[in-house]
């Protein structure tokens, strides 16, 4: 196991022992901004010495985030991402838009390689442009207030027939064929969840406002159209989000209400409720792909290495160093996720497992993440690693699908395994309308910053019903779906980052096609834009892949027949 040990990279402009206080990084910084720099060969040696500071700054910053979410009610935790977030980080943001300034203003940039420098340069004038020393007392409030969410979301429990559980353990029985288990369960988790909907509600606004004034502070009408330069969407617009929902709406939403009334017969029921929705139709029990977090661990391992010896290492070594933390408890943060590390050049995946399929699906979703952040770590930039969300989940998501093809050390019985694969390519379809609603109603919060939280749940409910509100029933259940948007992490922690699920979802279903076409090639192709980093545009990473960077209706539609023959081969 001793080759399998996680090595920083060498520093070599920065003290090996740096401890992350300002007293130690103001001199670092204030040598980069002094620095004469008289050549091309002078400018990329103070990027690199840039690069390793921030690479530094970040991983350290990440341990911090890492720990407080395995563990929100340790307040040292907190207190130790919070001293990051505070005291660090606003320091930091003036400096590094001087230096910003100084690397645009160096005649050598210019002269720097253009097929090498073009997103980076690119990526530091956008930031330049939005950079408004008024929001970054702004930036760290939202910082601290957004994790409120997690220490709410994660103290949530629920007790069922006398144990206590986890929302997550608790989802479990949503999968269960006895019907009052399903809806006790389900009951349970939404009067829990709804406990603390006015707390949410309060915390949501306050990030509102947060955001909308950091948005006119940058010269912007709203906070959406701020957010669409700060993600760097230089290649789709609003618009085209609006257009690539109504493709959702029309060529997904028929699908998934022809398979919800073939649920409805199958369950003989006169209408379908939410706890319905999850249980297997065909009456067997759930789907149980391993018995603990170390068996998850392991066979994820062994399936990723069927795929591939790279890849499975890539696994094996993230377990000889303890870095993974993926069963569910209490206290712990809600979700998953893949943090990437970028000294160790290796990431930290942390997941809220509870032994279900669902969970399986989501590690080889982080692992293909987590594939990516192994693959391009010798990139020569940090920044050339900094991923466009619709660059990190084509890997995840692709991942996903590809991974099917080893699903067999999950399931012995070809049976079940036929099920886990239909399950898989349905919760494909399932994703596309849900990613929709909630980049819809995002659209809308962001450009109605006066709302109140009443016309907000309205909101809710005027775009969700379109896209068929999940396909169930919610009479005598208003409330729960009045609010079911604050189970979405992703709107408290991360802004505007879920259409990106849909844009890579499509992207992921084109890699699969060719990887069922040519395995061998399919992999190659997928494997090389993943080492691209974010070197290229996202159309060329994506063309790399071997796929169209394409979400219109006709892409929608034709990769959405794919899935659909791909699930008759199943039955």
């Amino acid at each position: 196991m001793e080759t399998l040990k996680i090595n920083k990279k060498a520093r070599i402009y920065i003290p090996v022992d740096l401890t992350i206080i300002w007293e130690n990084l103001e001199p670092l910084f204030e040598e980069l901004l002094a620095r004469n720099i008289n050549s091309v060969a002078d400018l990329e040696k103070w990027l690199k010495d840039r690069s390793e500071l921030e690479a530094a700054l970040e991983e350290d910053f990440a341990w911090r985030y890492i720990r407080m979410t395995c563990d929100t009610t340790d307040e040292k935790l907190l207190a130790d991402f919070q001293f990051f977030a505070t005291e660090i980080e606003p320091r930091i943001a003036p400096l590094n838009n001087e230096l910003n300034k100084k690397f645009i203003g160096s005649k050598f940039a210019e002269k720097l390689d253009k097929s090498k420098y073009f997103v980076y340069t690119r990526g530091i004038k956008k930031a330049l442009e939005l950079f408004r020393e008024e929001n970054i007392p702004l930036q760290t409030q939202i910082q601290v207030e957004q994790q409120k969410y997690q220490a709410i979301t994660g103290a949530m429990s629920v007790n069922l027939r006398g144990k206590e559980y986890t929302l997550e353990q608790a989802a479990v029985f949503l999968k269960d064929t006895d019907r009052n288990l399903r809806k006790e369960t389900w009951e349970a988790i939404t009067a829990r969840r709804l406990q603390d909907k006015e707390k949410l509600d309060e915390l949501f606004n306050g990030l509102l406002k947060l955001r909308h004034q950091v948005a006119l502070n940058a010269g912007f009408e709203n906070f959406r159209d701020y957010m669409f330069q700060a993600l760097g969407r230089f290649d789709y617009t609003p618009h085209d989000c609006y257009k690539f929902h109504e493709a959702i709406k029309k060529e997904i939403v028929p699908i998934l209400q022809e398979q919800a009334e073939i649920r409805r017969k199958a369950l003989g029921l006169e209408e379908l409720k939410p706890w319905d929705m999850d249980v297997d139709i065909s009456g067997k029990a759930a789907l149980k792909p391993f018995n603990s977090g170390e068996e998850l661990i392991d066979k994820s391992i062994k399936c990723f290495q069927g795929l591939d010896p790279y890849i499975g290492e890539r696994l094996e070594i993230m377990k000889a160093n303890g870095f993974f933390d993926v069963e569910s408890r209490k206290g712990k943060a809600p979700g998953g996720y893949n943090y990437p590390l970028a000294e160790s050049g290796a990431p930290f995946i942390f997941m809220n497992s509870a032994g279900t399929f669902r969970d399986l699906t989501t590690m080889v979703h982080e692992g293909g993440h987590a594939v990516h952040t192994f693959i391009s770590a010798d990139l020569e930039l940090n920044d050339f690693k900094h991923l466009p969300s619709e660059v990190a989940e084509l890997a995840s998501m692709s991942m996903e699908l590809i991974s099917m093809d080893k699903w067999d050390v999950f399931f012995d019985n070809p049976e079940d395994l036929k099920r886990a694969k239909k399950d898989q390519l349905k919760d494909v379809l399932k994703t596309l309308p849900w990613v929709a609603v909630v980049d819809q109603f995002q659209h809308w919060i962001y450009t109605n910053p006066d709302q109140t939280s009443e016309e907000r749940r309205e909101a809710w409910r005027s775009i969700f019903a379109p896209f068929g509100n999940n396909f169930a029933d919610w009479t005598q259940h208003e409330e729960a779906l009045l609010n079911l948007w604050q189970k979405q992490l992703h709107i408290f922690e991360v802004p505007f980052y879920y259409v990106e699920y849909g844009i890579a979802q499509l992207g992921a279903i084109a890699v699969w096609k060719n990887y069922k076409e040519n395995p061998e090639k399919g992999l190659h192709d997928y494997l090389e834009a993943l080492k691209l980093g974010y070197t290229k545009t996202i159309k060329q990473i994506y063309e790399t892949a071997g796929i169209e960077f394409n979400f219109s209706k006709s892409y929608v539609k034709e990769l959405v027949e794919f899935v659909k023959d791909e699930l008759k081969k199943l039955d």
